[in-house]
């Protein structure tokens, strides 16, 4: 696939993206300035430490996840770092509904097949035949993206 290819870009916008990470950061700061003053019984101080450091790890991989974009091409849903999370001929639905398990301001897509597992925290993840798509991008261009794979989807032979 080449960049030519490309109809449509979704990227976590630059506040949101500092908003997110700056969020869950200042989480395992404070479990960790919390451990470490209210010296609370051992095994608290333990979990609080090890949450502390998981928050600052999901914070950095964040970080590094919403530094990428997906990219919508008539082969499928890729990242910009080369990995493809739906091909178009595995898409069997989109749902971007109220009540759908999707990320916030994103939409969720239904594959004929099962992936692997993959999360890049606030921009997509794939747990066996769904993908989640959305976090910290803009809700305005994951609708149209959405809608466009629906269209998409609409116009394939025999549907």
């Amino acid at each position: 696939m080449s960049d030519d290819d490309i109809e449509m870009e979704l990227a976590a916008s630059g506040g949101r993206r500092v908003i997110g990470v700056g969020s869950v950061a200042f989480l395992g700061v404070i479990m960790l300035y919390l451990a470490v003053v209210q010296a609370p019984a051992a095994e608290w101080r333990v979990f609080m430490v090890a949450f502390a450091g998981l928050s600052l790890w999901m914070a950095q991989r964040m970080w590094r996840a919403t530094a990428h974009r997906l990219e919508l091409t008539p082969e499928g849903l890729r990242s910009s770092d080369g990995r493809v999370l739906a091909a178009m001929e595995d898409v069997v639905s989109v749902d971007r509904g109220v009540f759908a398990f999707k990320p916030s301001n994103g939409f969720m897509v239904r594959l004929s097949r099962n992936g692997s597992f993959a999360w890049e925290p606030g921009l997509w993840w794939r747990i066996g035949r769904r993908v989640g798509v959305g976090g910290v991008t803009h809700r305005t261009p994951a609708r149209v993206m959405a809608e466009t794979m629906q269209m998409w989807i609409a116009q394939r032979p025999g549907t």
